[in-house]
């Protein structure tokens, strides 16, 4: 017979089967072996027997305290046996005697078999005296024998246990079929003592997962007592164990053994006090701390490295409660334990701690950061940081049409708010790849950042709704405030702030009058307005900006005025699309600066004017009482901003603003540190006399409010084209002809002048895609599209333009500039031009041909009184040209008094126009980059 047991010995009661049957835990072979167990009955007794699923759950009379009565006694304890049975006639159990010290007489054995009899918790197999059934021993367990008769006799005469007139027939309840595990957590909470339930560990899956038995009796008037569920501990999830009996068996995760031997040990069928937080996604196991009376189990499995913090259960317990198992679990990780094993600390590429000062807030959890130390004259100087565990809800996307999840505009100014131009401190505490396209990805950095006021950034915006803490992986780094993180969340959670609102999320809408047309509608609400509070939302160079006003809940283009700095580097965006203008020397370090400065800061500005292109300009001020200064001083007195040499021609320029120009010119700052390309520009300029060729014209079509074609008046060339295109019409009547359809060349096209169709002089333009040509009618100066077959005919050689020279010569205003004929100011010039000009003798002072045009000033009457040039621009239809412009007109032209005259008598026509805020002046100033 093989021997489990020595026929004598002492061992550990791991656990308690029923009223007689145990679980008897050896001693391990050596460091890291596994404990030996045998299953342990009593010789000769029989207790009632446990529910299970073959007896429909239910037991037999006084099942439960039979075995409650042994667990309490012996669970945990040493015991000494004695084996009876063992080995091929017994099967996989020892049969015997167990022994354990008196409780009350430390001094005395009592036999546990006789004393479950005596209790009524077990029955002998034999009733009464002898061998009846001749199973009876024949050696000294006479004694044994006549023990349990003597105890049996004793609990029939109390009516004990089984003996009783109503013995305890327990039925047990499993959660999620007879009961909810939502209720049980419910009733906990409100009904158990110290809101905390009783109940048995019957049985340990793995290191986290138990099968617990509610014994409280605090819950028998819900029936909830009896309930079996499965326990989720609290703060830490274990290996799981591996099941051998299915196909295929899946083995144990590392440490999973050890974890549930550890457990084992000190919880298993032991009745404690637990705490339930709530259930999992399922509904079925709960999640719960349990506790013990020498400690906390959790902690305990974390710090010898048997598992891990996750994410999911520690949310669910007190924030109090957290710390603890952090300490625990940062414990193992240094001494590389268990599951540990092979940990490494995060490696960083950079500082783990650096100070800095915010640049720009990109989103509700992102910040570009520049070092201490560092100089920002290049967006790589900047760091971009993330917020450690937290997440922001996202900003749409108006490309794909995706919208904005709820506060995420309150999010992301919230944290503007918080650290927009401060310094702050930065605490690194991991790292990621992160997607920023297909295929691509970047290291980023996870940090706390702290500022004077508040030690943690991110737990100011999860408690204020505005924000969530991250759900990280169990082996995950994290922040090192995640817990305080997550007790901000619940707080928040409770209080249904922000995110956590049932109510209905209603998005801002803010006006956008970045757009031309709603920019000059609204010019005159902000320039009455005076100072207005802005943020600056963004940067396009040194003096243009994006501002939010918050008053008028609105976002405007604004350029500074007065001041010009140079053109930086092209966004990427932009060059991607190739509109891309080439960097000026200190572009990029204007831009820099005005990002350090005042990028997402709140200013101050005045509105003085709109340009044609919707941007507003104006003076724009940083700083609050005695710190705030004008920017465009702080700007040119730095070399980072030029004024505008209109503003100081026309002595408008601010006296400051030149004074500081010319300080930092002579220090030599910033662009004057380089060598200046300057433009042949005279200070002053003397107008020599010269003759120049005065006509009178007719206007034969009007292009624009400066552009036209015109005919001189007595030129015989027209008499003999007219009259010639006459005969030509009458020989070959109205059909069209083959000819030669090419871009140049001059040809016969049929128009009809509203009283007959007749050939006329035209020089093919362009083919169309319709399968028509556009041609120019060169004697008048209109243009039109025809179909060659029916309009076109090959022209006689001696009406070639070889012959007579075309007729209509193609002019424009010399010095007045306009805006195109699809503008509202364009199309307003063409009609005053048109009412001066169409179908009357004007007079023509002809100065000459620039790019085939010639350059005209038309007078309407006397050349004494005002020109059209003149008239246009007095009523702010029209401008006139830069001064370098003007003086190349006049050199090119042959230094005529007469286009000096007009020059100063224009200029004085501007001054007025934009005195009395006249047609393109009616918005205020027109910025240099409209001028183009």
């Amino acid at each position: 017979m093989i021997s489990i047991l020595p026929a004598t010995g002492s061992a550990k009661v791991k656990s308690v089967l029923s009223g007689d049957t145990v679980v008897l835990l050896g001693r391990a072979s050596g460091a890291g072996g596994k404990a030996p167990e045998v299953t342990f009955t009593f010789e000769r007794v029989t207790a009632p027997r446990m529910a299970s699923k073959a007896n429909n759950n239910v037991d037999d009379p006084e099942a439960f305290p039979s075995r409650e009565w042994l667990r309490n006694l012996c669970v945990g304890k040493t015991v000494y046996f004695e084996t009876r049975k063992q080995g091929a006639t017994a099967g996989d159990r020892v049969y015997g005697l167990l022994f354990m010290s008196d409780p009350s007489d430390k001094t005395k054995q009592w036999n546990l078999s006789v004393e479950s009899v005596r209790r009524g918790f077990c029955i002998p197999k034999v009733l009464g005296s002898g061998d009846a059934d001749g199973d009876a021993p024949a050696d000294d367990s006479a004694g044994y024998e006549s023990a349990l008769q003597v105890a049996y006799k004793e609990a029939v005469s109390n009516r004990a246990g089984v003996h009783a007139d109503k013995p305890l027939v327990r039925k047990l309840t499993n959660a999620g079929d007879e009961f909810e595990a939502t209720t049980l957590v419910e009733k906990s909470k409100r009904i158990c003592t110290g809101g905390t339930v009783k109940c048995v560990i019957e049985y340990v899956f793995d290191g986290s997962r138990f099968r617990c038995l509610v014994t409280d009796p605090d819950l028998e008037s819900q029936g909830l007592i009896y309930g079996s569920f499965t326990l989720i501990l609290a703060g830490v999830s274990c290996p799981r164990v591996g099941n051998p009996r299915l196909n295929p068996p899946t083995p144990s995760e590392p440490f999973a053994e050890a974890a549930r031997d550890f457990v084992e040990l000190r919880l298993l069928q032991r009745e404690l006090k637990v705490t339930l937080h709530g259930c999992d996604k399922s509904g079925v196991c709960i999640v719960g701390t349990v506790h013990h009376p020498r400690g906390n189990i959790s902690a305990e499995i974390l710090k010898n490295g048997l598992g891990r913090i996750p994410d999911w259960t520690i949310r669910m317990m007190s924030p109090g409660d957290v710390p603890p198992l952090r300490i625990a679990e940062n414990t193992a990780k240094r001494a590389n334990l268990g599951v540990f094993e092979a940990y490494q600390p995060p490696v960083l590429t950079g500082a783990s701690e650096f100070m800095g000062t915010v640049v720009e807030v990109t989103s509700g959890d992102t910040l570009l950061i520049i070092p201490n130390g560092e100089t920002y004259d290049d967006d790589s100087k900047l760091k971009k940081i993330s917020l450690a565990s937290l997440r922001s809800p996202r900003a749409g996307n108006e490309r794909s049409g995706k919208p904005d999840e709820p506060f995420s505009a309150e999010c992301k100014e919230r944290l503007r708010a918080l650290t927009a131009g401060k310094s702050v401190k930065v605490n690194v505490n991991y790292e990621r790849e992160i997607p920023v396209g297909p295929n691509q990805t970047e290291k980023r950095q996870f940090a706390t950042i702290s500022t004077k006021q508040k030690p943690d950034i991110g737990e100011v915006l999860i408690s204020e709704g505005l924000a969530t803490t991250q759900r990280h992986r169990d082996d995950d780094e994290k922040s090192a405030r995640y817990d305080e993180l997550v007790a901000a969340e619940s707080f928040a959670a409770a209080g249904k702030k922000g995110v956590h609102s049932t109510s209905e999320y209603k998005s801002k809408t803010i006006n956008d009058l970045t757009d031309p047309k709603k920019a000059k509608t609204y010019a005159g609400t902000l320039q009455r307005a005076g100072s207005t509070k802005a943020i600056v939302d963004y940067v396009f160079n040194g003096s243009r900006f994006k501002l939010y006003i918050p008053s008028e809940n609105c976002y405007v283009a604004f350029a500074l005025s007065n001041i010009r700095c140079p053109q930086p580097s092209p966004s990427a965006g932009a060059a991607s699309r190739g509109k891309t203008k080439p960097a000026e020397p200190f572009g990029d370090a204007s831009r820099c600066y005005s990002r350090l400065n005042v990028l997402q800061r709140q200013v101050e500005v005045v509105v003085t004017g709109v340009t044609q292109g919707g941007v507003m300009t104006g003076d724009l001020y940083v700083g609050q009482g005695a710190q705030r200064r004008d920017y465009c001083i702080e700007l040119v007195a730095s070399g980072l901003a030029t004024v505008d040499q209109r503003k100081i021609d026309y002595g408008e320029a601010p006296k400051v603003l030149i004074d500081s120009q010319t300080a930092a010119q002579e220090n030599k700052l910033g662009i004057w540190s380089v060598t200046q390309v300057t433009k042949n520009e005279p200070t002053a300029k003397v107008f020599d006399k010269a003759d120049t060729q005065l006509v009178e014209v007719q206007i034969s079509d009007i292009r624009s409010g400066n552009h036209f074609f015109f005919r001189v008046n007595g030129d015989e060339s027209a008499k003999v084209i007219d009259d010639s295109m006459k005969i030509f019409t009458d020989t070959n009547g109205t059909k069209g002809a083959p000819c030669d359809v090419k871009v140049g060349k001059v040809v016969a096209a049929l128009f009809d002048d509203g009283a007959t169709n007749s050939w006329y002089r035209a020089k093919i333009l362009e083919k169309t895609s319709k399968g028509k040509v556009r041609v120019l009618f060169i004697d008048h100066g209109n243009e039109a599209a025809v179909v060659p077959a029916s309009h076109l005919r090959p022209l006689d050689m001696s009406l070639g333009t070889d012959q007579i020279p075309a007729v209509a010569k193609e002019g424009k205003l010399v010095f007045a500039k306009v805006r195109p004929i699809d503008e509202e100011d364009g199309i307003d010039a063409a009609r005053m031009f048109q009412s001066m000009a169409w179908g009357k003798d004007l007079k023509a002072r002809l100065h000459g041909e620039s790019e085939g045009q010639v350059l005209v000033t038309l007078y309407d009457a006397d050349t004494d009184s005002p020109s059209i040039n003149e008239k246009l621009v007095s009523e702010g239809l029209a401008r006139i040209g830069k001064r370098f412009e003007v003086y190349d007109i006049v050199n090119r032209m042959g230094n005529s008094d007469s286009l000096g005259k007009l020059a100063k008598d224009l200029e004085a026509a501007q001054n007025s126009a934009r005195k009395s805020r006249k047609g393109m002046w009616v918005y205020g100033e027109i910025p240099e980059e409209d001028e183009d």
